[in-house]
């Protein structure tokens, strides 16, 4: 009996390390393959032609690829069905095609999951008219009484009570977003389908996470409650605040029997590298943020740009990394947690950032590696970062104005506003792949 008992824990198990929010020790950069209004160049057929070159991101963030029944492009941040999956970036046919190309490369590809809010067909001016769908023989379909009671300030129970529909009981459990209703994610109906649409996103469709927009939008158990019923591995929510305790106390609210379900955004971490390169002072990279904590820096999903902050137009500037592009990525890509790079930066600085990879695995840098500060003042900033393999040390700004010693250090990149030095018995395998020889380094 006790051997029955422990046959059937060993294979438990791995479904349970699959729930834990993200890896740890994971070495691993993902690339936030999309900015806003990128429909031709993150169509599914466009990204899967780039596989190979794309190879050196282990995760990449796509859009939300559910049908958003529109008659023009959509980002996806408007869902109206679940289980279509033809959109704006493609068919569905080609959106299994892309996952399963780069799947087969090492990449696994994370979905842009929208549940925080849902949308209606609108037919003859219906704010819940939601439709149903079927999936292996079980029909879902949110109802009326699916959205939260004081949804849009009010505005939505007004037309309800007007046109005979009544709504959830419950009050949101988080920030409201008039764009479409809002879910109560205390109804069973709720739950019932996300915890079919999650599971069918990664065994169907074959997605290797998630990435959760808008998570203060709903109470942060429910993430916890969501991802240990799918078994993810990988899943970051989209908790925009710049206070790094902020942040972690959202990543805390996700535990499920005391133990983390989710990964966060490090807004901390990113509006410290806006405010060092567009303020010209680079101490602020040393200010606070969750990748410096070392108790969560390996839920820390580090990011300079997304599709929020980037520069669109003179009319809608929004928040953008201003100048120092390359500089702040170099800073991004030789720290601990995980790294997201921002699509448009992939696409201006693709060898640079591609070398800045390599030199992090052939350090052996990973999410929860120890760093500490070398040298810093307004000028500059020097890390030095300790990885499984070796050391690694990233300097930006005026680099000429730091001169670490040559003993201990081998300067292997450069450019504007960035240098990396490796220490010397990793120096030895960049030289390898400097030389082509990539098999030989890794």
């Amino acid at each position: 009996m006790n051997k029955i008992k422990l046959a059937l824990l060993a294979l438990a198990m791995p479904v349970v390390a699959l729930a834990q929010g993200w890896p740890a020790n994971y070495g691993g950069v993902m690339l936030q393959g999309f900015y806003w209004d990128s429909f031709v160049d993150s169509q599914w057929s466009n990204l899967e032609s780039q596989a190979d070159e794309l190879s050196c991101f282990k995760l990449i963030w796509v859009p939300q690829s559910g049908n958003c029944n529109s008659s023009y492009n959509q980002m996806g941040y408007t869902p109206v069905y679940f289980f279509d999956h033809n959109s704006s970036f493609g068919t569905e046919k080609q959106l299994r095609s892309m996952i399963s190309t780069f799947k087969a490369k090492g990449t696994g590809i994370i979905q842009d999951v929208v549940i925080n809010h849902h949308n209606n067909l609108g037919v003859n001016g219906s704010w819940v008219d939601f439709p149903a769908e079927t999936y292996n023989g079980v029909t879902y379909q949110f109802k009326s009484t699916d959205i939260c009671a004081n949804d849009d300030g009010g505005k939505t129970k007004k037309w309800a009570s007007e046109n005979g529909f009544s709504l959830s009981a419950n009050n949101d459990t988080g920030e409201g977003w008039d764009g479409c209703r809002d879910l109560d994610h205390k109804s069973a109906n709720v739950q019932k389908i996300i915890n079919a649409y999650l599971p069918y996103l990664l065994n169907d469709l074959g997605y290797a996470g998630f990435r959760y927009d808008m998570v203060k939008g709903y109470s942060a158990s429910f993430t916890g409650q969501y991802n240990t019923k799918a078994g993810v591995q990988y899943s970051v929510g989209e908790y925009w605040d710049g206070n790094a305790s902020t942040v972690i106390n959202w990543i805390n609210g996700t535990k499920v029997n005391n133990v983390i379900q989710s990964a966060a955004f490090d807004f901390p971490f990113r509006y410290n590298v806006r405010d060092a390169v567009n303020g010209s002072d680079w101490s602020k990279l040393g200010n606070a943020s969750v990748m410096s904590n070392a108790s969560y820096k390996r839920y820390a999903v580090t990011f300079i740009e997304n599709h929020d902050t980037e520069y669109r137009s003179s009319a809608e500037q929004q928040d953008p990394i201003r100048k120092d592009t390359i500089a702040a990525n170099a800073f991004l890509i030789a720290m601990p947690g995980t790294p997201c790079v921002f699509y448009k930066h992939w696409q201006d600085y693709k060898s640079e950032i591609k070398n800045m990879i390599e030199l992090r695995q052939i350090a052996g840098i990973h999410n929860m590696s120890s760093y500490s500060k070398y040298r810093s003042n307004v000028n500059y900033f020097a890390n030095q970062v300790t990885g499984t393999k070796g050391k690694l040390m990233v300097v930006v700004g005026k680099t000429e104005l730091v001169k670490p010693s040559a003993a201990s250090w081998v300067e292997v990149i450069a450019g504007h506003h960035y240098k990396y030095y490796l220490s010397p018995s990793c120096e030895v395998a960049w030289a390898d792949v400097a030389s082509g020889e990539y098999e030989k380094a890794f």
